[in-house]
Order: C-alpha cells, then sequence, then structure tokens
C-alpha cells in the first residue's frame, strides 16, 4: 500500500479537519476510512492515478481536484415538539466546465462538507463519462431525515432550498434525488426555487411525473446498472443466466436493479436493507420481496429465507455482488474475502482505495461508480431536456435511450482499459478527465 494511504494528511483548515457544526453548538471530527483517508481523499487518489496515466498537465491538477464553489448554510427547523434543530446544509459545485453542475441531494448524519466535496467531484468523472453536457455538483444536510416526521423534513427541504437558491438555476445547478431524497423532496424543491423565479420544472429533476418527472426516471439508475452488466458479460463472455447476484442495499437504486435481473431470468441469492439481509442459495422470489418493500416492510420479513447480517452478505458466495446502499463498505479489511467475480458498484464510492487494489490483486473485476451507476443522471439529462423542450417521451424511448448511453460508455471504457492495460475504473476516471480538462482548456480556465 502506498505512503498516501497510509497517512492521513495534516491540516489547520477546519473542512479539511473535518470539523462541522452538529447543529448543537459542538464540532466533531469529521468521519475518516480505515485508512485514515477522508472520503475526498480517496477519490483523489482514484484521480491521481487516472491523471499520471493520460499525462495530465501539472497546471491542470489544481483546476479540476478543487471545487469552484462551495456553500455551507445554517438550516433551522422548528418541530412539533417546540425544539429547534438547526443543521448544517452544504451545495459544492465541483466542476462546470461542460455544462450546469448537476448532483443529487442527500440526507444523512454522515453528510458533512467532505463526504459531499467527494460525491460532487464524483459527478463531474461521471457526466464527462457518460458525454451528458453537465459539470458536477452534490447537496446534502447532516441529518438523519428518520427522526423528523414529513411536515419537518419539507419545511427543512425549503429552507435549505431558499438558503441556496441564488446557485441553482436550469442553466446554472440542477439538484436530483440521491440517499433519503425522492420525487416528493424535489417536489418541494422545485416549488421553493419556483415561488422565487416562476414556474421553472427544468430546475431540478428525479421530480414525480405529474411535475414534469420523466417516465422511467426513478428505475434509471438500477436499471441501468444492469444494462452495464449485461454489456459486460457479452463482451467477457460470460453467461448472464448463469450468474448468482447479490445486492447490498433494497432502496430505490437496489430494488430496481433486482427488478431488472428477475426480467432478465437472473438469479439474485441475496438482499439486504438497513435491518439487515436474506439469502437462499436457490434464489429469492424477488417479487415478493418487491412486494413487501412497497408496503413498507423489511426485506427480513421474507419467508423460506436464511437471514444474515449487511457484512456477511457482502463475502457470501456469488459471483456477481452490487453494493448499493452506502459508501466505504469494501476495505482493506474484507476485501480478501469477497467471493464474487465481477463487483458493480451501484452505490456512490463503495470501495476504498485500499480495498482497491486488494481486489485488483484478487482479479476481481469491478465496474466503477462513475460507470454502473451512471444511468442516474442520464436519466435526469433526459428530464432535463424534456422539460426544456416541454415534451414527455413515453417510457419505452427513455429506456432505449437510457440502454444506448450506458452500453456506449461501457465500451469506451472497456476499450480504454484494454488498450491502456488499466482497471476498469482507471480507463473510467481517465476518460472523464480528458473530456473535462479539454473543455477546461477550450474554455480558457488556464
Amino acid at each position: 500500500m502506498t505512503d498516501q494511504l497510509r497517512e492521513r494528511r495534516t491540516t489547520t483548515d477546519p473542512s479539511e479537519t473535518g470539523q462541522a457544526f452538529d447543529g448543537s453548538g459542538g464540532r466533531k471530527p469529521v468521519r475518516v476510512s480505515a485508512e485514515g483517508l477522508t472520503p475526498s481523499e480517496a477519490v483523489n487518489v482514484f484521480f491521481d492515478e487516472a491523471a499520471g496515466l493520460i499525462g495530465l498537465e501539472a497546471d491542470m491538477y489544481p483546476v479540476l481536484k478543487s471545487s469552484y464553489r462551495e456553500v455551507s448554510v445554517q438550516v433551522p427547523v422548528r418541530r412539533h415538539d417546540g425544539t429547534l434543530l438547526v443543521v448544517e446544509g452544504y451545495r459544492v459545485q465541483h466542476n462546470g466546465a461542460r455544462g450546469p453542475y448537476k448532483g443529487g441531494i442527500r440526507y444523512h448524519p454522515h453528510a458533512d462538507i467532505n463526504e459531499v466535496r467527494a460525491l460532487a467531484s464524483l459527478m463531474t468523472w461521471k457526466t464527462a463519462l457518460m458525454d451528458v453536457p453537465f459539470g458536477g455538483a452534490k447537496g446534502g444536510i447532516k441529518v438523519d431525515p428518520h427522526q423528523l416526521t414529513e411536515e419537518e423534513r419539507q419545511t427543512m427541504t425549503r429552507r435549505f432550498t431558499n438558503a441556496i437558491g441564488h446557485v441553482l438555476g436550469p442553466y446554472r445547478d440542477i439538484p436530483a434525488p440521491d440517499m433519503n431524497t425522492n420525487a416528493q423532496t424535489m417536489a418541494w424543491v422545485m416549488d421553493a426555487y419556483s415561488g422565487r423565479v416562476g414556474y421553472t420544472p427544468a430546475a431540478v429533476t428525479g421530480k414525480p411525473v405529474e411535475l414534469g418527472g420523466a417516465p422511467g426516471r426513478e428505475q434509471a439508475t438500477g436499471r441501468g446498472c444492469i444494462y452495464v452488466l449485461v454489456a459486460a458479460c457479452e463482451r467477457w463472455g460470460i453467461d448472464l443466466s448463469e450468474l448468482r447476484v447479490a445486492i447490498q442495499g433494497f432502496g430505490n437504486v437496489g430494488s430496481w436493479a433486482a427488478d431488472e435481473l428477475a426480467n432478465l431470468g437472473v438469479k439474485v441469492v441475496a438482499v439486504s436493507d438497513v435491518n439487515g439481509a436474506i439469502h437462499r442459495a436457490d434464489g429469492l422470489n424477488i417479487s415478493r420481496t418487491l412486494e413487501l418493500v412497497r408496503n413498507g416492510r423489511s426485506v427480513i420479513e421474507q419467508e423460506q429465507v436464511d437471514r444474515i447480517s449487511n457484512d456477511e452478505l457482502l463475502t457470501i458466495d456469488c459471483d456477481v455482488l452490487i453494493p448499493a446502499a452506502l459508501g466505504e463498505v469494501i476495505t482493506t479489511d474484507n476485501a480478501g474475502d469477497l467471493q464474487c467475480q465481477i463487483l458493480v458498484e451501484a452505490a456512490n464510492h463503495p470501495v476504498t482505495p485500499g480495498g482497491n487494489v486488494i481486489l485488483g490483486q484478487r482479479g476481481i473485476r469491478v465496474l466503477p461508480d462513475i460507470l454502473a451507476n451512471g444511468g442516474g443522471v442520464t436519466g435526469s439529462y433526459f428530464e432535463w431536456a424534456m422539460n426544456i423542450q416541454q415534451f414527455t417521451w413515453p417510457e419505452e424511448r427513455f429506456n432505449e435511450e437510457l440502454r444506448n448511453k450506458m452500453i456506449d460508455a461501457f465500451n469506451a471504457t472497456a476499450a480504454f482499459a484494454e488498450r491502456h492495460d488499466c482497471s476498469m475504473r482507471t480507463a473510467a476516471f481517465a476518460l472523464g478527465i480528458q473530456r473535462v480538462a479539454t473543455a477546461s482548456r477550450m474554455r480558457g480556465y488556464i
């Protein structure tokens, strides 16, 4: 392992040491991985490797590795019991050389400035790799939304939108759903923004269909993962029908990935949610599992299955593992125990740099996050374009265009990896960096 993975950088900058306002007047250190890296430092390990491969000029490094704008706002919410909750919200705009900033908004206790910064940079490389005309951004509120009522979540969302509204807009920065946010959340964001400038559906994507959302957008990230897996199996000579798949996380992404696999006749042997995981070697009844979850119940209520932990699911005997929940779940501690042949990164940044080294040494093929989960932002691009044109596609066209985009991105990444004898992750980052660097030069950034 390199010194960069062993040592944590020393700094006096509060944003780098992770001193983030926790809503109680205190300061908390930022979350770091077992390798001593913050999320943004970990992502930049992958950046440096790819940038070195393509010979990126030195002057471009500070332009592409840092954020253009980082907004931190206080979001006070008066709760039903009369107490005042004060949380911190963030919007990080990483790079807009190729178009308006684009990225989701997440609500999670770990959504501090360092995590949001890392995710914003990943969006820059993802939008470039998927060849959609956007830059990269991300937003987050450091809060556990499950502790709030729907009315409190709506109040928080509207206050946050109003606080960052001056940096948003259909040609400036376009939010979307992410972890613990959904179409309803985006409807509140759109309404709050539209209250200032007039009805503007193109200012946010992932909306309800009734408010200008695109049929197929909700399923796009999960389906896109499987479109990439299918393309990979075809290129690598693997019989998809013979594979056994395990999915960690059964939210919007994991559930739709499972649904797509079931439609293809592929055996899903394990899935999980926050309550735990279930396993059945002969394959789970995915339609029954989907029914449970869509009725507000847990996957662990499925009958005639073995109940295991989320950690056990990661190392279960399978051919394909799809982490579709939190980031940094595959590390130096467990990467050596994975039993899969292919890892499909449906979650953002699910593998740490040290874990990635071990996967490479073991010959496990990785379909990296900026490729595998690129269906979400690609679907958002379609929705944004429809809103601007005021014309809605049928879902069949949406899915066909999505499949074509995912396959094109996979083939470009695979061809680069084969040509340069590098990993798919390095290839994906390299392609994204090349495209953003080209746009930055042409616009006169350096």
